[in-house]
């Protein structure tokens, strides 16, 4: 029914070799790649929270994204934002962050960086709850 294939397979690995890991691509395990993931949406929640201004909760999540990373992460400058919708849609954007950290921290069962998160997603949400609520009046 199938016509049996005949030529040679035309993926080639470097060196010959059948597995990467022999031939020299570099592997991660899983724990650091949630690591690599973890530090980068802690990074990204800093710039954000950095942009609030909130200085308090900016170095507990720079001393956790230096603890992942083993160097100091880029810093961002406080945002002047004037308008609600601004720091509505920046606190929904942390929100959003801490969110995504805590379901990496859970994964890779980082309690520390798991509470901080789950803290930081209260914190942003308590922000925001008297826009929804303004919002449905």
């Amino acid at each position: 029914m199938y016509e049996p294939i005949r030529t040679k397979s035309v993926v080639h690995r470097v060196g010959g070799h059948h597995s990467d890991r022999q031939a020299g691509y570099p592997q991660s395990s899983r724990a650091e790649a949630l690591d690599i993931q973890l530090a980068g949406h802690l990074a990204a929640l800093l710039t954000v929270t950095d942009e609030l201004g909130l200085d308090g909760a900016a170095a507990r999540i720079a001393a956790q994204v230096t603890r992942l990373r083993g160097s100091e992460p880029a810093r961002a400058p406080h945002a002047d934002i004037t308008g609600a919708a601004g720091l509505a849609a920046l606190h929904q954007r942390a929100h959003d962050l801490a969110g995504r950290a805590l379901v990496v921290a859970a994964s890779r069962a980082d309690t520390t960086v798991a509470i901080l998160a789950a803290e930081r997603m209260d914190a942003h949400a308590a922000a925001l709850a008297p826009q929804h609520l303004a919002g449905s009046l």
